[in-house]
Formats: structure tokens, sequence, C-alpha cells
């Protein structure tokens, strides 16, 4: 059978069902990724005639869909945070990623070391993959739409998206760092560890920030304060434009080496920061919102087909081992040990440390890492990244509802008891 009229259809559906499970799932014990990677495992595992979505037999299209998945969540990030940068404001982030990223990754590089027997460069690159918070599959646990009002944003949702707009960018130098080990073999670090700070470092870091920030402070002025009318985009609604400046900050930075995950939440903060009061962000971010919910359908039916024809065949207990204890004990633990004297509640904390989401990030630096360097543990480090997300969208995916839901109610009945009649959504709790 020809399933070309079967693939149609079944996007069809997909796109459909995109629209309407959010609102159907909303705090229940179930999110729209748990579905789709359901349905694509379902999907591979009945059809026969379908290919096999192995991300090792198509290393390009895994990378480059991954990549344009992740950039587009990222404008969508920075569009959607209504706190100003600051850093007394962005405490909980800066802690986040000073301390619980450091600890996240220097604790799974062992875990891969000597649970999985992994060499040095794959241990590496496993630790930098799933060092990252998602922003993709976080929807439940991150903010909404931008709002005029800063105070809208209470401290999970916030600490979430910010750190998951940041991080991506931030585990990039170790990419590298896993490529060149994997590249000089034996050499010490000297042989390559200079390069790597000055150019891995120092200058794809600055250049995403600078490309990032100046392409952003262009766009605000061009969006808000064009002299003519004709040509202030703002006045007239055209969502498109954020895809327009979400591959423009992305490719401007790749073009002079820099990180162009950085450069583009940068660039969607400083185009927020611009003019706060102008509903053209809602604008934005629903356009971008809606993309990446397709992006994100077709990634995770591929994500279950490929675990339904057999990513995860073979693996060990270990890898089970690595995935339950990343998921449960290393990123909770290295949260909480951040943000204890952060200013943060415990019931907030808890939350922020326990939703560490791990997604599409992920699967794309692992894709970028094979295609730039051998690893000969590629298919063992397929299975245990593919189970973490895997493993990540069913537990987090059963708990964020329910949770968020418990949480949101505790701060009203807070800010009640403190005669608010609906309290800020920064009540700590």
């Amino acid at each position: 059978m020809d399933p070309t009229g079967l693939v149609y259809a079944a996007a069809g559906v997909a796109a459909l069902l995109a629209a309407v499970l959010p609102r159907m799932l909303a705090g229940a014990p179930a999110s729209m990724p748990m579905v789709f990677v359901g349905a694509g495992v379902a999907g591979f595992a009945v059809i026969d005639s379908l290919p096999t979505p192995d991300p090792l037999d198509h290393p390009g299209v895994a990378e480059h869909l991954t990549e344009a998945c992740v950039i587009v969540s990222l404008m969508g990030a920075g569009l959607a945070l209504n706190r100003p940068v600051g850093w007394r404001r962005w405490m909980s982030t800066w802690r986040l990623l000073g301390i619980t990223m450091p600890l996240t990754m220097l604790a799974i590089g062992v875990l891969g070391w000597s649970l999985l027997g992994l060499g040095v460069a794959a241990a590496v690159l496993l630790a930098a993959a799933l060092a990252p918070t998602d922003p993709v599959l976080a929807t439940e646990v991150q903010v909404g739409e931008p709002s005029d009002d800063p105070e809208r944003e209470d401290e999970i949702r916030f600490a979430l998206t910010s750190e998951a707009g940041l991080n991506d960018g931030l585990a990039f130098p170790f990419i590298y760092a896993a490529i060149a080990i994997a590249a000089a073999g034996v050499a010490p670090l000297g042989a390559w560890g200079g390069e790597w700070v000055l150019v891995d470092v120092v200058w794809r870091l600055s250049a995403g920030v600078g490309i990032g920030a100046g392409l952003g402070w262009l766009l605000g002025k061009l969006f808000f304060a064009a002299p003519s009318r004709r040509y202030r985009l703002a006045e007239h609604g055209e969502g498109f434009v954020a895809l327009a400046s979400t591959f423009a900050a992305y490719g401007l930075a790749e073009l002079v080496e820099g990180y162009g995950f950085v450069a583009v939440f940068v660039c969607a903060c400083v185009i927020r920061n611009e003019e706060r009061q102008h509903g053209y962000h809602r604008v934005l971010h629903q356009y971008i919102e809606q993309l990446e919910r397709l992006l994100t359908i077709i990634i995770l039916v591929l994500l279950g087909g490929a675990i339904a024809r057999g990513l995860l065949a073979g693996m060990s207990w270990q890898h089970v081992l690595v995935a339950v204890l990343i998921l449960l004990v290393v990123r909770p633990l290295a949260g909480w040990v951040a943000l204890t004297r952060g200013g943060t509640g415990p019931f907030d904390r808890a939350a922020i440390s326990y939703f560490g989401i791990r997604g599409i990030g992920s699967l794309y630096y692992l894709s970028y890492a094979l295609g730039h360097a051998n690893f000969p543990e590629a298919r063992s480090l397929w299975q245990v990244v593919g189970l973490v997300v895997a493993g990540s969208v069913v537990l987090h995916g059963v708990t964020a509802g329910p949770v968020m839901d418990s949480l949101d109610r505790r701060r009203r009945a807070a800010a009640r008891a403190s005669g608010h009649t609906e309290g800020p959504a920064t009540t700590t709790l």
C-alpha cells in the first residue's frame, strides 16, 4: 500500500489534535507530547510500509529538524518573558545556570563513564547533551503568552522558562569539547584546550550575545519606532515576522561562528524589552507557538517511531538506571542545591528542581556531535538519550498538570489570606 495518502491524513489529524489537546488535557495527568510519542510508537509498530526513522541512519534529518524546532521555541520563550533582565530579578535563573547545570553535567559524565563504560569523549557528550532543560516540551510548566504585567509570572514558570532559554546555548561549548576530545584521542588538554577556550567559549558566546542584542535592538526599533507608520511592523500585526527574526538571528550568528541558540533567545528578550506594553508581542508569540507545536508533533511522532523500530532494543539495565538517576536524582538534587539560598520557598524550589525536562535540545546536540566526529558508542548514546527524553515526556507529562494546579491553588489561597483578592504570581511557597 502506498503510504502517501495515509501520511497526509495522519498529518491532518495530528495538526487538529495539536490545536485541541492542550485544552483537553489542561490540568490532567497527561500531556500532548505523551500522546504523540505514543501515536508514533503505535503507528510505526502497526504500519510496516512506513520507513524506519532511525536517527543513526538519517543523521542529517535528525539534526536539522530538531535544530529548527529548538530555535523556534527559543524565540517563543524569549518573547513570552515579562520580567526585565536583571541580576536580582533573574537570580533563580543565574543560580540554575551557574550551579545546577555544571553539577548536572559532572554527575551525568561520571554516570556515563562508570555505569555505561563510555570513553571520555562520549561521557562528555552525554553530559552536554542531557544537561540543558528543554524549551519545547515544557509548555505546561512555562510562562504563558506575553503580558504587560511582569508580576503575573510566578517564580516556577519564570525560572524554568528563562533557564531553558539560556542553557541550550550554554551547553554548546561542551559539545565542542566532546568533539575535540574525540578528534584528539589521547592528546593532552593543552593540545586543544586553548583553542576551545578562546573560540568555542569566549568568541562563540560573545558573538551569539552580540548578534542577538544588536539585531534585537534594530528589530525593536523597526517594529515599534520606525519614523513612518508604513514601516512600523507592529501596526500591521503580521506574525510571520517572528520567524524572520528567528532565522535572521540564528543565521547571522552562525555566519560569524557564534552560538545561534544564544543569539535567538537574546534577540527575543531585547525585542520584548524594547516596548513592553504593545499587543504585537502576543501576535508574534502566538505565531511562533503554533509553528513550534507543529514541529514538535513531527519530532515526537518520529521519536516514537524510532522506539517502535528498535532504537532502545538491546539496552542494558545500566541504561535504565542512568536514565532514572538523571530524571529523579541528579537534576532534582542539583536544582535544590542551587536554589537553597536563592529566596524561593520550599514548594517552588522543589517544583523548579523536579521539572528539569529533557527533550528536543538533547536530540539535536547528540545528532550534531555525531555528525561532526566519530563516536564508537553512538548507538549506546542514542539509547540513553532516547530513553531519558521518552522518560521525561511520560514522567513530567503525568505530573506537570496536577502539580502546577496544586501550586497555583496554594498561591491563590496564600494571596487571599494576605488580603488580596488575586495575589501576585510571584508569591513564593
